[in-house]
C-alpha cells in the first residue's frame, strides 16, 4: 500500500486481521477513538486504515456511522468464479518467474505443520502468499489480497468443519514441484482443481449448517 503513512499501514493491517477473522463480527459498528484507544494508535491512523476497509468492501460507511460489512452467502460464488482465475494465472506465472529463494519459501511452507485447523488455514493462507510473490507481479498480488480478505470471511464462519485442510498439503506438493519444472499448464491446472475443490466444500458446509445470511 504505497504513499500511506507507516501507522496507517499498521493499523490497516491489525484491522484487516481483526475483521477477516470475524473477531470484529458482521454489523458490528466502529468507533474511531475506541479503537484508537484499544489499538494505541492515533485516530488519524485508524481513520486512514477504515477508509482503505471501506474501498475493499470490508467496512460499510452509510450516511452515518461505520460498521463491519455484512456476509451474505451468495457473495461466495461471485467472489470464487474470481479467485478461481487469478489463482490460476498467479500458479502459471510463478512457474514463469519463481526465483530460487521463491522456491525455497514454498518447499518450506510444505514441511510446516500446524497443530489444529485454525494454524492449518493460516498456513494455507501463506502458501496462496507465497506463490502470488513467487508470480512477481505486483498487481495480480494485490487483487488476489482483496480477494482473498472478501473470501475469508466466509471461510472462517465453516472454519469448525474443515477437517479436509491437512490434506491440502499434497496439492501444495505437487504445485511446488509443477513451479520446479516450469510447467505452467501442469501448476495453473493443480491451482484451479486445488481452488474449485476447497470452494465446493466450502459452499456445501455452509449450506447445510445455515452459517449465513442470504
Amino acid at each position: 500500500m504505497p504513499l500511506i503513512r507507516v501507522d496507517t499501514e499498521q493499523a490497516y493491517q491489525i484491522l484487516w486481521e481483526k475483521i477477516t477473522s470475524l473477531e470484529l463480527e458482521p454489523g458490528q459498528p466502529l468507533e474511531i477513538p475506541a479503537l484508537a484507544e484499544e489499538l494505541a494508535m492515533s485516530q488519524a491512523a485508524v481513520k486512514g486504515a477504515l477508509r482503505i476497509l471501506v474501498h475493499e468492501h470490508l467496512v460499510d460507511a452509510p450516511p452515518r456511522g461505520l460498521y463491519v460489512a455484512d456476509l451474505h452467502f451468495s457473495d461466495l460464488e461471485k467472489i470464487s468464479t474470481i479467485r478461481l482465475k487469478l489463482e490460476t494465472l498467479s500458479a502459471q506465472q510463478a512457474a514463469q518467474q519463481a526465483t530460487a529463494d521463491d522456491l525455497v519459501i514454498l518447499e518450506s511452507l510444505c514441511e510446516e505443520e500446524a497443530d489444529d485447523l485454525r494454524e492449518h488455514f493460516k498456513l494455507d493462507q501463506k502458501f496462496h502468499q507465497a506463490i502470488a510473490q513467487a508470480a512477481h507481479n505486483q498487481y495480480l498480488a494485490e487483487t488476489l489480497k482483496h480477494f482473498y480478505g472478501l473470501s475469508k470471511r466466509l471461510w472462517f464462519l465453516a472454519l469448525p468443519y474443515l477437517d479436509f485442510l491437512p490434506r491440502a498439503v499434497q496439492s501444495h506438493i505437487e504445485l511446488v514441484q509443477a513451479i520446479k519444472d516450469q510447467n505452467g499448464g501442469r501448476a495453473g491446472e493443480i491451482m484451479s482443481t486445488h481452488i474449485e475443490e476447497f470452494y465446493q466444500k466450502i459452499t456445501r458446509i455452509i449450506s447445510e449448517k445455515e452459517l449465513a445470511k442470504e
